[in-house]
This record gives structure tokens, C-alpha cells and sequence, in this order.
């Protein structure tokens, strides 16, 4: 989530907001030790523009190194809501002498003490990869092509940041597409909606997907974050690296 939490503009920007680069720049002197934890704000990127951002560049990149390994977060159909490490190795805790654990689960819930249904410890939610995507075209913006990271982890492939937004989106939109022997992912066993020639063309919109397979899992006629996938392919229609680099605002990259 942190990833997220990222903003670029233009560096003539700050000359408009005086009051928030003073207290920035006074905040910065009052507490030194905190700018060595994070991105520092007057350092200028690519076309010499300013990022907000609470990750430094190795922050940044000891992040990604684990949101891009397929054996955590990076799932062939997006990112995980929680890494599969934890499929062997669930997060314990005790309490007065109770064990507590979390687990990756990928599908439905298997306890209800989490709310049930609705669950976010390892399937894939729309809204989530979006802001994600979001993110990604923003560091993008800043840091431009020359900085890479390996996709996917341990694969010794590096790419910039452009085109992992690419591939993740691929990802993603792959969900809804049929595959080499004619099924969709989102529909999983669901054989009616796979073969019947009357259904396997009328995609529904899952509330989230397994985090594994695909399959859509939840409520059927989530048209509002789920189908959020429809701005995914949209971008990948249009949004090349000179887009983001030449010809859009900084400002304006939180559109896409």
C-alpha cells in the first residue's frame, strides 16, 4: 500500500504552493533523520519534475522485488491481496496463550471471523491492481527508462517501469480472454457459463478473482470496481511511454 501513496508534477509547481514548500522545507530541517527514510522531494526526475513519495529508491525497489515474484505477490492474473509465502508459513501470533495465524487463502474465505466472504488475504481485487497500475505510471513519470527492475523476480529479465505496468495489465485483462483451449479464467469449473453457447460470452463481473486461477469468486454484478477493467484496456490501447514522458502533465497521469 505504500507504493501507492505517490504523487508527480511539474517542479514550477512549488513556486505556487509557497506556504506548503515552506512548511515542507521547515518540516524537512526539524526532522533530518526522517529524510533519509524517504523520498526526498526536491530531487528532480525525468523533464526535472518532483515526487511525493514516502519510499526511497531502495525502498522502492526491495518492494517491488517481492510484488513481482510470482511465488508472492505476482499472480499470472495480477497481484495477490497477500503473498503465497504465506500459504506455507502463515503469519502467527499468541494471545494469552491462543495461537492466531493468517494464511493465504486464495478463494473463498474459510473463516468468518474475517468478515466472511469478503476476503483479502491472497485473491486478486480489481480496485487494489488499479491503484497499483496507477502508481506504477506515476514512478514511471518520475524516474523514466533507465530505471529497471527485474520482471519477474528471479527471472533475470529487466524492464522499466512502463512495462511492467504492461504486463501486469496483461495480466489482468487475461482474466476475461480465452484462453489456448477456448475457456475464460474468470469462470473457472463453471461449466455452463465455459461451453454453453448461450452464456460463455456474457462476462460477469466478479467481486474478486483466485488468486491462483482466476476464477471469479464473491458476487457476480460488481459493474463498479470490477469493472474498472474496462479503463485497464483502455490504457493499454493508448498510453505508450511518450504519452507519460512528452506529452502529459504530471498532474494529469492520475487519469490513467
Amino acid at each position: 500500500l505504500s507504493l501507492m501513496a505517490v504523487a508527480v508534477f511539474p517542479q514550477e509547481a512549488f513556486s505556487k504552493l509557497p506556504r506548503f514548500n515552506a512548511r515542507a522545507q521547515e518540516f524537512m530541517l526539524r526532522h533530518p533523520e526522517l529524510t533519509h527514510n524517504v523520498h526526498l522531494p526536491s530531487k528532480p526526475g525525468v523533464r526535472n519534475r518532483l515526487m511525493l513519495s514516502i519510499l526511497n529508491e531502495d525502498k522502492l525497489r526491495r518492494i517491488l522485488s517481492r510484488m513481482l515474484d510470482e511465488s508472492e505477490f505476482l499472480s499470472d492474473y495480477g497481484i495477490r491481496s497477500l503473498s503465497r509465502v504465506h500459504l506455507d508459513n502463515p503469519y502467527r501470533f499468541y494471545h494469552q496463550g491462543q495461537e492466531f495465524k493468517v494464511g493465504y487463502v486464495p478463494g473463498d474465505s474459510t473463516s468468518g471471523m474475517f468478515g466472511g466472504n469478503s476476503n483479502w488475504r491472497g485473491p486478486i481485487w480489481m480496485p487494489v491492481n488499479l491503484l497499483l497500475l496507477r502508481a506504477l505510471l506515476q514512478l514511471y513519470g518520475y524516474f523514466g527508462d533507465d530505471f529497471k527492475v527485474e520482471y519477474p523476480t528471479g527471472s533475470g529479465n529487466y524492464i522499466n517501469l512502463y512495462d511492467v505496468t504492461k504486463e501486469i495489465s496483461e495480466r489482468i485483462v487475461s482474466i476475461f480472454l480465452k484462453d489456448k483451449s477456448g475457456r475464460r479464467p474468470v469462470y473457472g469449473a463453471a461449466e455452463k457459463f465455459q461451453t454453453d453457447p448461450h452464456w460463455r460470452d456474457l462476462i460477469l463481473f466478479y467481486e474478486y478473482f483466485h488468486g491462483d486461477n482466476g476464477a471469479g469468486i464473491g458476487a457476480s454484478h460488481q459493474t463498479g470496481w470490477t469493472g474498472c477493467v474496462a479503463r485497464i484496456i483502455q490504457a493499454l490501447g493508448f498510453v505508450t511511454p511518450e504519452t507519460i514522458l512528452d506529452t502529459i502533465a504530471p498532474g494529469e497521469l492520475a487519469k490513467y
